[in-house]
């Protein structure tokens, strides 16, 4: 039977609370919860971002290997959501099948067993999912904690989850002396035109394609990045080409959130996706985006940026920024565990 949106669903390992219920997406009604229960859950486990009840439509119109009616399980008390699990699946550029299963909760209600419920509720809907994927693949699901996440990675850990790779949150101050690293020879940083945003797209997709984790994206995720209002700040880019051969070499997309700046009363701005296309790495072309993207970030106000690394990276990233004055302050891991 297809399921209903808002229909009541049984967890057999559901603990007695009073007022507790499981349920099923209803649709835009549960944007305002969905986004509550998100940054309370968050900002708990040491993630920094603010997303807003439109933050959260625009990623549900684009959504890829997720049905929220099926794939998408809603804890409530009294009739207040308290928590939600949406899950999805990707196919990386390995072969590795990746079934997402998060499990955000606010604080208030951890440590009762409402996750744990959620968590194996959701693992079996992705059973059901994978099922549908070839017999012989590697399959996996996985999970991200934030730096102060220590409930969350005990639960996982006490379910047969594993850290399988960390990412370091570095900073650097810009109100001190930024680096000057010069653009390499017969390259040179052009202002983006709107004609060159999927060129930008696919150049990074290419150069992204040997990280761990690569799954290849298709046009819902270009189209939800063309209508994201945070990271979708071209002026703010550093984009270089190849002039002899009018191709993209490198790029910084950098970004500025203001809502995550009010709230945490800092002027921080985001030196991000960072990437080099092959033919192009190892002459200084990632130093040179990386400077300018910080005189970019100070001249507008701002006075420290942030970025986020692989600490396992195979292109020596952690290396460059700490070149570039940045320094860890914290990291985040990604859990996996195998299906069988």
């Amino acid at each position: 039977m297809f399921p209903q949106p808002g229909e009541i669903v049984t967890l057999p390992e559901s603990p007695n609370i009073p007022g507790l219920i499981f349920r099923r997406f209803r649709g835009e009604s549960d944007y305002p919860g969905i986004a509550a229960v998100d940054n309370t859950s968050r900002e708990v486990d040491g993630l920094e971002w603010v997303l807003t009840v439109d933050d959260i439509a625009r990623e549900y119109a684009h959504l890829v290997n997720s049905d929220p009616l099926r794939d998408m399980i809603i804890a409530e008390i009294n009739g207040e959501i308290i928590g939600f699990s949406r899950g999805e699946w990707l196919l990386e550029a390995s072969g590795l099948y990746r079934y997402l299963v998060p499990v955000l909760m606010s604080s208030v209600w951890r440590g009762r067993g409402i996750r744990r419920a959620m968590l194996r509720w959701m693992e079996a809907r992705m059973r059901q999912v994978a099922a549908k994927h070839p017999t012989e693949a590697r399959k996996e699901f996985s999970m991200w904690t934030g730096p102060t996440a220590d409930s969350l990675a005990a639960l996982l850990e006490g379910e047969g989850y594993r850290p399988a790779r960390y990412f370091n949150k570095m900073t650097r101050s810009l109100e001190e002396a930024l680096p000057d690293f010069p653009m390499p020879s017969g390259l040179e940083m052009r202002p983006v035109r709107p004609e060159h945003y999927r060129l930008i797209w696919d150049a990074a997709e290419e150069a992204f394609r040997d990280h761990w984790g690569y799954s290849p994206s298709n046009g819902e995720y270009y189209q939800e990045w063309l209508e994201d209002p945070v990271i979708f700040q071209p002026e703010l880019w550093q984009i270089a080409w190849n002039i002899e051969r009018n191709e993209i070499a490198g790029q910084v997309r950098t970004f500025i959130d203001e809502l995550e700046n009010e709230k945490h009363n800092r002027r921080r701005g985001y030196t991000e996706f960072i990437s080099v296309r092959r033919p192009y790495r190892r002459r200084g072309l990632a130093r040179a985006l990386i400077a300018e993207s910080l005189r970019v970030q100070r001249a507008h106000g701002m006075t420290e940026s942030a970025l986020t690394v692989d600490t396992e990276n195979l292109t020596g990233a952690t290396r460059i920024y700490e070149d570039c004055g940045f320094r860890t302050i914290n990291f985040s891991t990604s859990y996996r565990k195998p299906l069988d």
